[in-house]
């Protein structure tokens, strides 16, 4: 069967599935499907660290002058909390199918002490928290046993962690396993960002500045908004102004929910 055909299967295994959404998560946590059939303008988003695999349809994201596609051809890794900018392209006759998966830190922590010393593994000088990279054949034969499994109880609760653990392998082994490796590692530019992420996002109703971020990032102000871009391609302030303006969105829509 070649690759557009998997993709075709895929997309209708998702389909299959969706409606069973809230089971399979409990089946297997860390994982959520993804699928529609209408497109959606380009809408400000904010998406938590994990890997989005599509199958069918695409989508578009923005994020300051930076542009990336996701598709069949490209997955998502995001190793940070980004608020960013999506479009979606879908239709009843290429609906938009996929699935996501959390990264966990501890399983990613595991896989890496097994593997041990490996020279291709660098951590990069700059690792960026959004990344798209190519799907290639050994994780699109992954992803699709894992929906197999997911058909299935038994299976899903014994052979689903392995699984996501050998795309976690797949994706480490690839051309942004750097990415995810800056992700576990201690006392780097990236890690030392995504400390300040945390403070942000545990702290966004409060007076912060960017003195003090950079200060609990434990660095001049001016390497702070250098390392603060090339981690999430946007300065301090637009972040913040970005994560404050995604909660409140949250809660309006909460909001409107609890009255309906």
């Amino acid at each position: 069967m070649n690759r557009e055909a998997i993709c075709l299967q895929l997309a209708d295994k998702i389909n299959h599935l969706k409606n069973n959404d809230k089971i399979i998560s409990e089946r297997l946590a860390g994982i959520r499907l993804l699928y529609g059939v209408e497109p959606g303008p380009r809408t400000p988003v904010m998406y938590q660290p994990g890997i989005i695999f599509l199958f069918s349809g695409h989508k578009i994201g923005y994020i300051n002058k930076r542009k990336f596609r996701y598709d069949a051809n490209e997955y998502l890794l995001l190793t940070v909390p980004l608020p960013f900018e999506c479009e979606t392209w879908a239709t009843p006759e290429v609906p938009l199918a996929g699935i996501r998966l959390d990264i966990d830190v501890m399983q990613l922590q595991e896989l890496l002490m097994d593997i041990g010393e490996d020279e291709r593994f660098q951590l990069p000088m700059a690792a960026s928290g959004i990344n798209s990279a190519t799907l290639s054949d050994e994780i699109l034969c992954a992803v699709e046993r894992l929906l197999d499994v997911m058909e299935r109880p038994l299976d899903a609760r014994i052979l689903g962690k392995q699984i996501i653990r050998e795309i976690l392998y797949h994706v480490l082994m690839g051309p942004r396993g750097g990415a995810l490796l800056a992700l576990v590692s201690r006392q780097t530019h990236f890690s030392l960002i995504s400390r300040v992420l945390k403070q942000i996002e545990m702290k966004y109703t409060e007076n912060l500045n960017v003195e003090q971020l950079a200060a609990e990032a434990n660095m001049s102000v001016s390497a702070f908004h250098h390392n603060f871009k090339a981690v999430t391609s946007t300065s301090p302030l637009q972040y913040l102004k970005s994560y404050r303006l995604h909660k409140a969105r949250m809660m309006m829509i909460h909001d409107g929910n609890s009255i309906n």
